[in-house]
């Protein structure tokens, strides 16, 4: 087993244990790795010191708890999006790639009246948009199912 300190595209840091370097380069190959803030997909090795072992004692590391894990938000914004999420999650449906579609269908009233989330390409959001129909984009990737 191998601990990697790791960096998503958007600067939250975090940490994860592979099988091997070999594991790991697959996972992120296929992707199978996200960020445990924000889900993104576009995630690296962080630089980190090496870990050395000296016959001096040193006391533990404090360990992340129930109330501090590691993958808390660490900024106010962080926490405002973390909040944002997952007010989001429990007031609406997720309804995927499928959002473009549903969305319209709602907007012309031929899918009972709720609110979604979900994902679009800029294509499909641009035509929504100029079609009158109310979406925004959210500060959040959708989570992703990791194993």
């Amino acid at each position: 087993m191998i601990k990697y300190s790791l960096i998503c595209a958007d600067g939250h840091r975090f940490e994860s244990w592979f099988a091997s370097a070999n594991a790991f380069e697959k996972l992120v190959a296929s992707g199978m790795v996200s960020c445990a803030v924000c889900g993104s997909g576009k995630v690296e090795k962080a630089m980190m010191a090496p870990n050395v072992k000296s016959s001096e004692r040193k006391p533990e590391p404090a360990r992340p708890d129930a109330e501090h894990p590691l993958s808390a938000p660490a900024t106010t914004a962080e926490k405002a999006i973390a909040e944002l999420r997952k007010r989001v999650e429990a007031e609406s449906d997720y309804v995927g790639r499928d959002f473009a579609r549903e969305a319209r269908a709602i907007h012309e009233g031929e899918a009972p009246q709720r609110s979604i989330h979900g994902e679009a390409n800029m294509q499909e959001a641009r035509s929504l948009i100029e079609d009158g129909v109310p979406v925004t984009p959210l500060p959040f990737a959708p989570r992703r199912k990791t194993n």
